[in-house]
């Protein structure tokens, strides 16, 4: 009896955060008092490796927070992070169906496991070595009002362009921008400045001029690294001769002698 008091009294993870083994094991569990705790139904297995105390059904906002405290360096970013922000212009049926998560190049194994809509998908960590400060904002969640990593309207925007493939994320995009008069010229400078991806640049300043924000006067050009030569972003696009990009032919405005490839 002193032994499994003593295990009652080490067991206080707040309710819907998941852990895995290694997480338990620097918080000071051993091998056995987790496997104890198992088997008597104090932790409940999630995924291959992840736990968490008997309760309701877990949301997507749980497991963010729970790989933010096991330590992965990840955000809610992309299209998520814009349309949970208010920058949607509708939603399909049903909600947010897919969440974007960045900052790491795979998910856990265990979250590959969980059957949750929405699903979760990496958008990837390739445009960004490091971040700008404010690059990153948090909203609350919960009773316990727990902290989740988004990107800023701005950032996200950067993480988008740098997947554009085809004419659908051109249009999407398009919207994205429209929505967007009051982003902040400091952070917008500093993501040009630190991004790695060339097309995500001269997509951003191909949009910018496109829909000509109040903000646009205030970027400053002079000294981001734009990269030289063409770039076929759409195939049998309209080359922009000003950025050196293919665009979709019926967003060229001025199309009295467009170049093709």
């Amino acid at each position: 009896m002193q032994i499994e008091s003593h295990i009652n009294q080490k067991l206080s993870l707040p309710d819907g955060l998941v852990v895995d083994r290694p997480w338990l094991q620097r918080k000071g569990f051993t091998r056995s008092s987790i496997d104890y705790f198992i088997r008597s139904g104090k932790l409940q297995s999630v995924g291959r490796g992840a736990y968490r105390r008997s309760g309701p059904p877990l949301k997507w906002q749980h497991f963010v927070y729970s790989l933010q405290e096991q330590g992965y360096p990840i955000h809610v970013g992309g299209r998520s992070a814009l349309d949970l922000q208010g920058f949607a212009h509708y939603l399909p049926l049903g909600g947010i169906q897919t969440i974007d998560l960045y900052g790491i190049s795979k998910l856990p194994t265990w979250l590959q496991e969980v059957q949750i809509t929405p699903h979760f998908k990496v958008g990837g960590t390739a445009a960004f070595s490091h971040l700008p400060e404010q690059a990153l904002t948090t909203q609350p969640f919960g009773h316990w009002d727990w902290l989740l990593h988004f990107s800023t309207p701005e950032l996200a925007l950067f993480e988008l362009l740098a997947q554009v493939r085809d004419e659908a994320d051109f249009s999407l995009l398009d919207k994205y921008f429209e929505s967007s008069p009051t982003l902040r010229p400091d952070l917008l400078n500093a993501l040009l400045q630190t991004c790695g991806s060339i097309k995500a640049k001269r997509l951003f300043l191909w949009f910018a001029t496109r829909h000509h924000h109040p903000w646009y006067s205030s970027l400053a050009i002079d000294g981001v690294n734009l990269g030289s030569g063409k770039r076929m972003i759409i195939a049998g696009g309209v080359l922009d001769k000003t950025y050196q990009i293919t665009v979709p032919r019926r967003m060229i405005e001025d199309q009295d002698a467009p170049d093709f490839f």
